[in-house]
């Protein structure tokens, strides 16, 4: 729970700080933020590769690899089908042409409604592979690396939100507290069923693989389908129940 907390922090940390000195942040400021949080991502996604496969011998490493990476393959097919990624560029592209139109709008002009920026936010914040991954990585192993990179994407957005929205982006946090926080407190208490089970450790290889792609997009390398790649999760664990037992 504690990633989410930072996360809830942030939020309304950037959106603080926004109101008060602006959001404003210099391009060698902002690439060597990237350069930062994409370290940060990589050695959090590899990690929980490398724990997944430490706690079994070599075959049963080998196995929960190989279910990993069908897992991806066959996850991703799903999430295309589903067209989980395409939602969330749709949602991505809504919420800049509303953050363009905020900030667009002469000084005389009233403002727009913090609601809509509360749930312009709510939306930007809760939505994405990362505040899934981030909480279940929080209860299972009680690790929250991918919710400390999430929680300084969040505020730095924050930050930006508020000088078009006014105070509705803090607001923002009451949401991304519940509905992470739902996700871990759901994460630790199916914890004990999936180590008794062996399936830990093939959905820590199968979520760590996926956090690491992560810096490629922070990075703006190679713009990665990730959303399309969550079915892969849940897929992973039941290919581990059939193939391990």
């Amino acid at each position: 729970m504690i990633g989410t907390l930072v996360n809830t922090g942030a939020i309304l940390a950037g959106g603080l700080i926004g109101l008060a000195f602006g959001h404003h942040l210099s391009p060698a400021i902002q690439q060597r933020l990237r350069l930062g949080l994409a370290a940060l991502t990589t050695y959090a996604g590899l990690s929980m590769v490398w724990t997944g496969l430490q706690s079994g011998g070599f075959l049963t490493g080998a196995k929960q690899l190989g279910i990993a990476l069908l897992a991806l393959s066959v996850g991703s097919w799903l999430g295309h089908t589903c067209r989980l990624q395409r939602s969330v560029d749709q949602l991505g592209r809504w919420a800049k042409r509303r953050f363009t139109a905020a900030t667009a709008e002469s000084p005389t002009q009233s403002r727009p409604d913090p609601i809509e920026g509360f749930i312009t936010c709510s939306l930007l914040f809760c939505v994405g592979p990362m505040a899934i991954l981030g909480p279940i990585q929080d209860g299972l192993e009680g690790r929250w690396q991918v919710l400390a990179v999430k929680s300084l994407l969040d505020g730095l957005g924050a930050m930006g939100f508020v000088a078009a929205f006014g105070w509705g982006p803090l607001a923002a946090a009451l949401p991304v507290l519940l509905y992470q926080g739902g996700i871990t407190l759901a994460a630790r208490q199916l914890e004990p069923v999936l180590a008794a089970h062996d399936l830990k450790d093939t959905l820590s290889i199968t979520g760590g693989f996926i956090v690491t792609t992560i810096s490629l997009v922070i990075l703006e390398i190679r713009k990665v389908p990730l959303a399309d790649y969550l079915p892969a999760l849940p897929l992973s664990v039941l290919l581990a129940q059939w193939w391990l037992h």
